[in-house]
């Protein structure tokens, strides 16, 4: 566990006050220094309120064949708030949302802060024990329920629980006659319990507030110089904080539209991407990469997409895959890596436009500059002292979207806050400018004959090869070396490379002490999100190479 230092407390005034005459001299002309709230800082269900009244008709969410305007979201989630009220639910009371992307998800997630709850979304790929953890973690007593998720739900149903709302429950609320409005609430108040991944360890339970949800949507509208006519495609899930920015805050915040996919499917992105002339997509470079396949094979015109943004959980974006973007899409619009953030710090604590291509040549995942308000910092695990551009640490986070705490965990929250500062686990350096690359999780990292090696650096060059479609790197003990990294290798289809054609390639293409074992595997785990699970990896070790 890293422990901030007293020299850290001494000296970091000056050192942010350096990081800053750096960021400055990079600083994108169009990108204001300080935040703007295109509302002023007041709840987001008063901007919902806000744009019913301004901008009734517009489309809020469009999904399939269904379209909730502003003026009937705020219209249906009253009467679905004043629902909840009447069955017992006060301010504080905790209320899980077991939905996959869905207009149901939106309305329960706007009455929860209505009411004055709190919103707890539960992975809807849970099952059994893992939905009876966060119910009994959260002491809910009311949850939103899919249908089709209900028998998964009843399996890990926790006696606490007293009322369970399905659609059909959803839609006869909010076919009743106009309730009169539930309060906007408090913007300081608890308002959500956003949890880990829990890929290592017990999911933790994040603190957030309303403040925090605007704050993150705020920032990122102003450095992205979003416009009010943005139409933005989300098939990310929205339960996961990165889909909740992406669907429910910044086009709430902005009072633009989003279009919501229940799930990533190329076909369906492409008609939704012309039909709505879509201007912002955030997707993983796995999805980038058969989107802009099928578009040049079949011609489509993806002209509307002003706001490209990439995501390098398995495959990295690179000089190619940008250069292919703009030849396919001829739009002006530069495909980038999206941010760095974690749900402790409800994500999107960076931002990579109007950097030129800066990001090509920095280490890989490049980051770029944090958004206004937001200050990133690199410290020395074993002494807990600020480090100097370039050298390689942990990085440390102040931002004003920070979690308030873990739920119920108050030793788990000392140790990664202290003093205002969020220390990640995350590796991290920074440049002579100021910007970020992530290295990787600091119990990733891997110590080859003491040198530093970074499982996402090795599965970003390994994304390098013309026949890999992905790879999950890890370290595992070595009597020789101290450590070795292993690399999980997943082979494009028709590929018929052996696990020592990757070995070779490798040595032709990285530093020796880089070189990873090589186990070439039919698929690899993932998460709902995307992210490589790297304790089932863990768990094939004991196999055979």
């Amino acid at each position: 566990m890293t422990v901030l230092s007293d020299r850290f407390r001494a000296d970091i005034d000056g050192h942010i006050a350096d990081l800053h005459e750096r960021r400055a001299k990079i600083w994108p002309a169009d990108v204001p220094r300080e935040v703007r709230y295109p509302l002023d800082e007041v709840p987001l269900t008063a901007h919902l309120r806000h744009w019913a009244r301004e901008r009734g008709d517009r489309a809020a969410f469009v999904l399939g064949d269904r379209t909730l305007s502003y003026a009937e979201l705020d219209r249906q989630s009253d009467r679905l708030a004043a629902h909840l009220v009447a069955g017992g639910v006060r301010p504080g009371d905790r209320v899980a949302v077991f939905m996959g992307n869905s207009l149901e998800f939106v309305l329960a997630f706007h009455a929860v802060l209505k009411a004055g709850a709190v919103h707890v979304p539960v992975n809807p790929m849970f099952r059994g024990e893992e939905v009876r953890y966060e119910l009994t973690d959260t002491g809910a007593q009311v949850a939103f329920v899919a249908t089709a998720l209900r028998n998964a739900f009843d399996s890990g149903r926790t006696d606490a629980v007293r009322t369970v709302i399905d659609e059909a429950g959803i839609a006869g609320v909010v076919g009743r006659e106009a309730q009169a409005p539930v309060g906007d609430g408090d913007l300081d108040a608890l308002a959500a319990l956003n949890y880990t991944g829990g890929t290592t360890g017990l999911p933790k339970g994040c603190e957030h507030t309303q403040r925090h949800m605007l704050y993150t949507a705020a920032s990122s509208l102003t450095a992205m110089g979003t416009p009010a006519d943005d139409v933005s495609l989300v098939f990310l899930p929205i339960f996961w904080i990165a889909g909740e920015d992406a669907a429910l805050l910044l086009p709430l915040v902005n009072g633009s539209t989003c279009v919501l996919m229940p799930r990533w499917d190329v076909a369906e992105a492409l008609d939704l991407i012309e039909a709505h002339r879509v201007t912002t997509l955030v997707a993983p470079v796995d999805s980038w990469i058969p989107l802009l396949d099928r578009a040049e094979a079949e011609s489509r015109n993806l002209s509307s997409l002003r706001v490209p943004l990439a995501v390098s959980f398995v495959t990295k974006l690179d000089a190619t895959l940008r250069g292919r973007f703009t030849k396919v899409t001829g739009s002006p619009g530069v495909l980038r890596e999206a941010a760095f953030g974690m749900t402790e710090t409800h994500t999107m604590d960076t931002f990579t436009g109007g950097l030129a291509d800066r990001d090509l040549a920095g280490r890989p995942i490049f980051c770029g500059l944090p958004v206004p308000g937001t200050d990133i910092v690199i410290v020395d695990r074993e002494t807990g002292d600020l480090l100097p551009v370039g050298e390689e640490g942990e990085i440390a986070v102040r931002s004003p979207s920070l979690l308030s705490a873990y739920w119920g965990r108050p030793d788990a929250t000392a140790d990664v806050l202290q003093d205002g500062w969020l220390l990640t686990g995350d590796s991290g350096q920074l440049d002579e400018t100021g910007c970020l690359s992530y290295l990787g999780r600091r119990k990733e990292m891997v110590k080859v004959n003491g040198m530093s090696v970074f499982p996402t650096e090795v599965e970003f060059l390994l994304g390098r090869h013309p026949r890999i479609a992905g790879t999950g790197v890890l370290g595992v003990p070595d009597p020789t070396t101290g450590e070795r990294a292993v690399a999980f290798v997943m082979l494009a289809p028709g590929a018929t490379d052996t696990a020592d054609d990757v070995v070779a390639w490798c040595r032709e293409n990285m530093a020796p002490y880089k070189v990873p074992e090589v186990r070439l595997v039919d698929s690899l785990p993932l998460t709902a999100t995307g992210k490589v699970v790297k304790r089932e990896l863990a768990d094939r070790l004991d196999l055979p190479a």
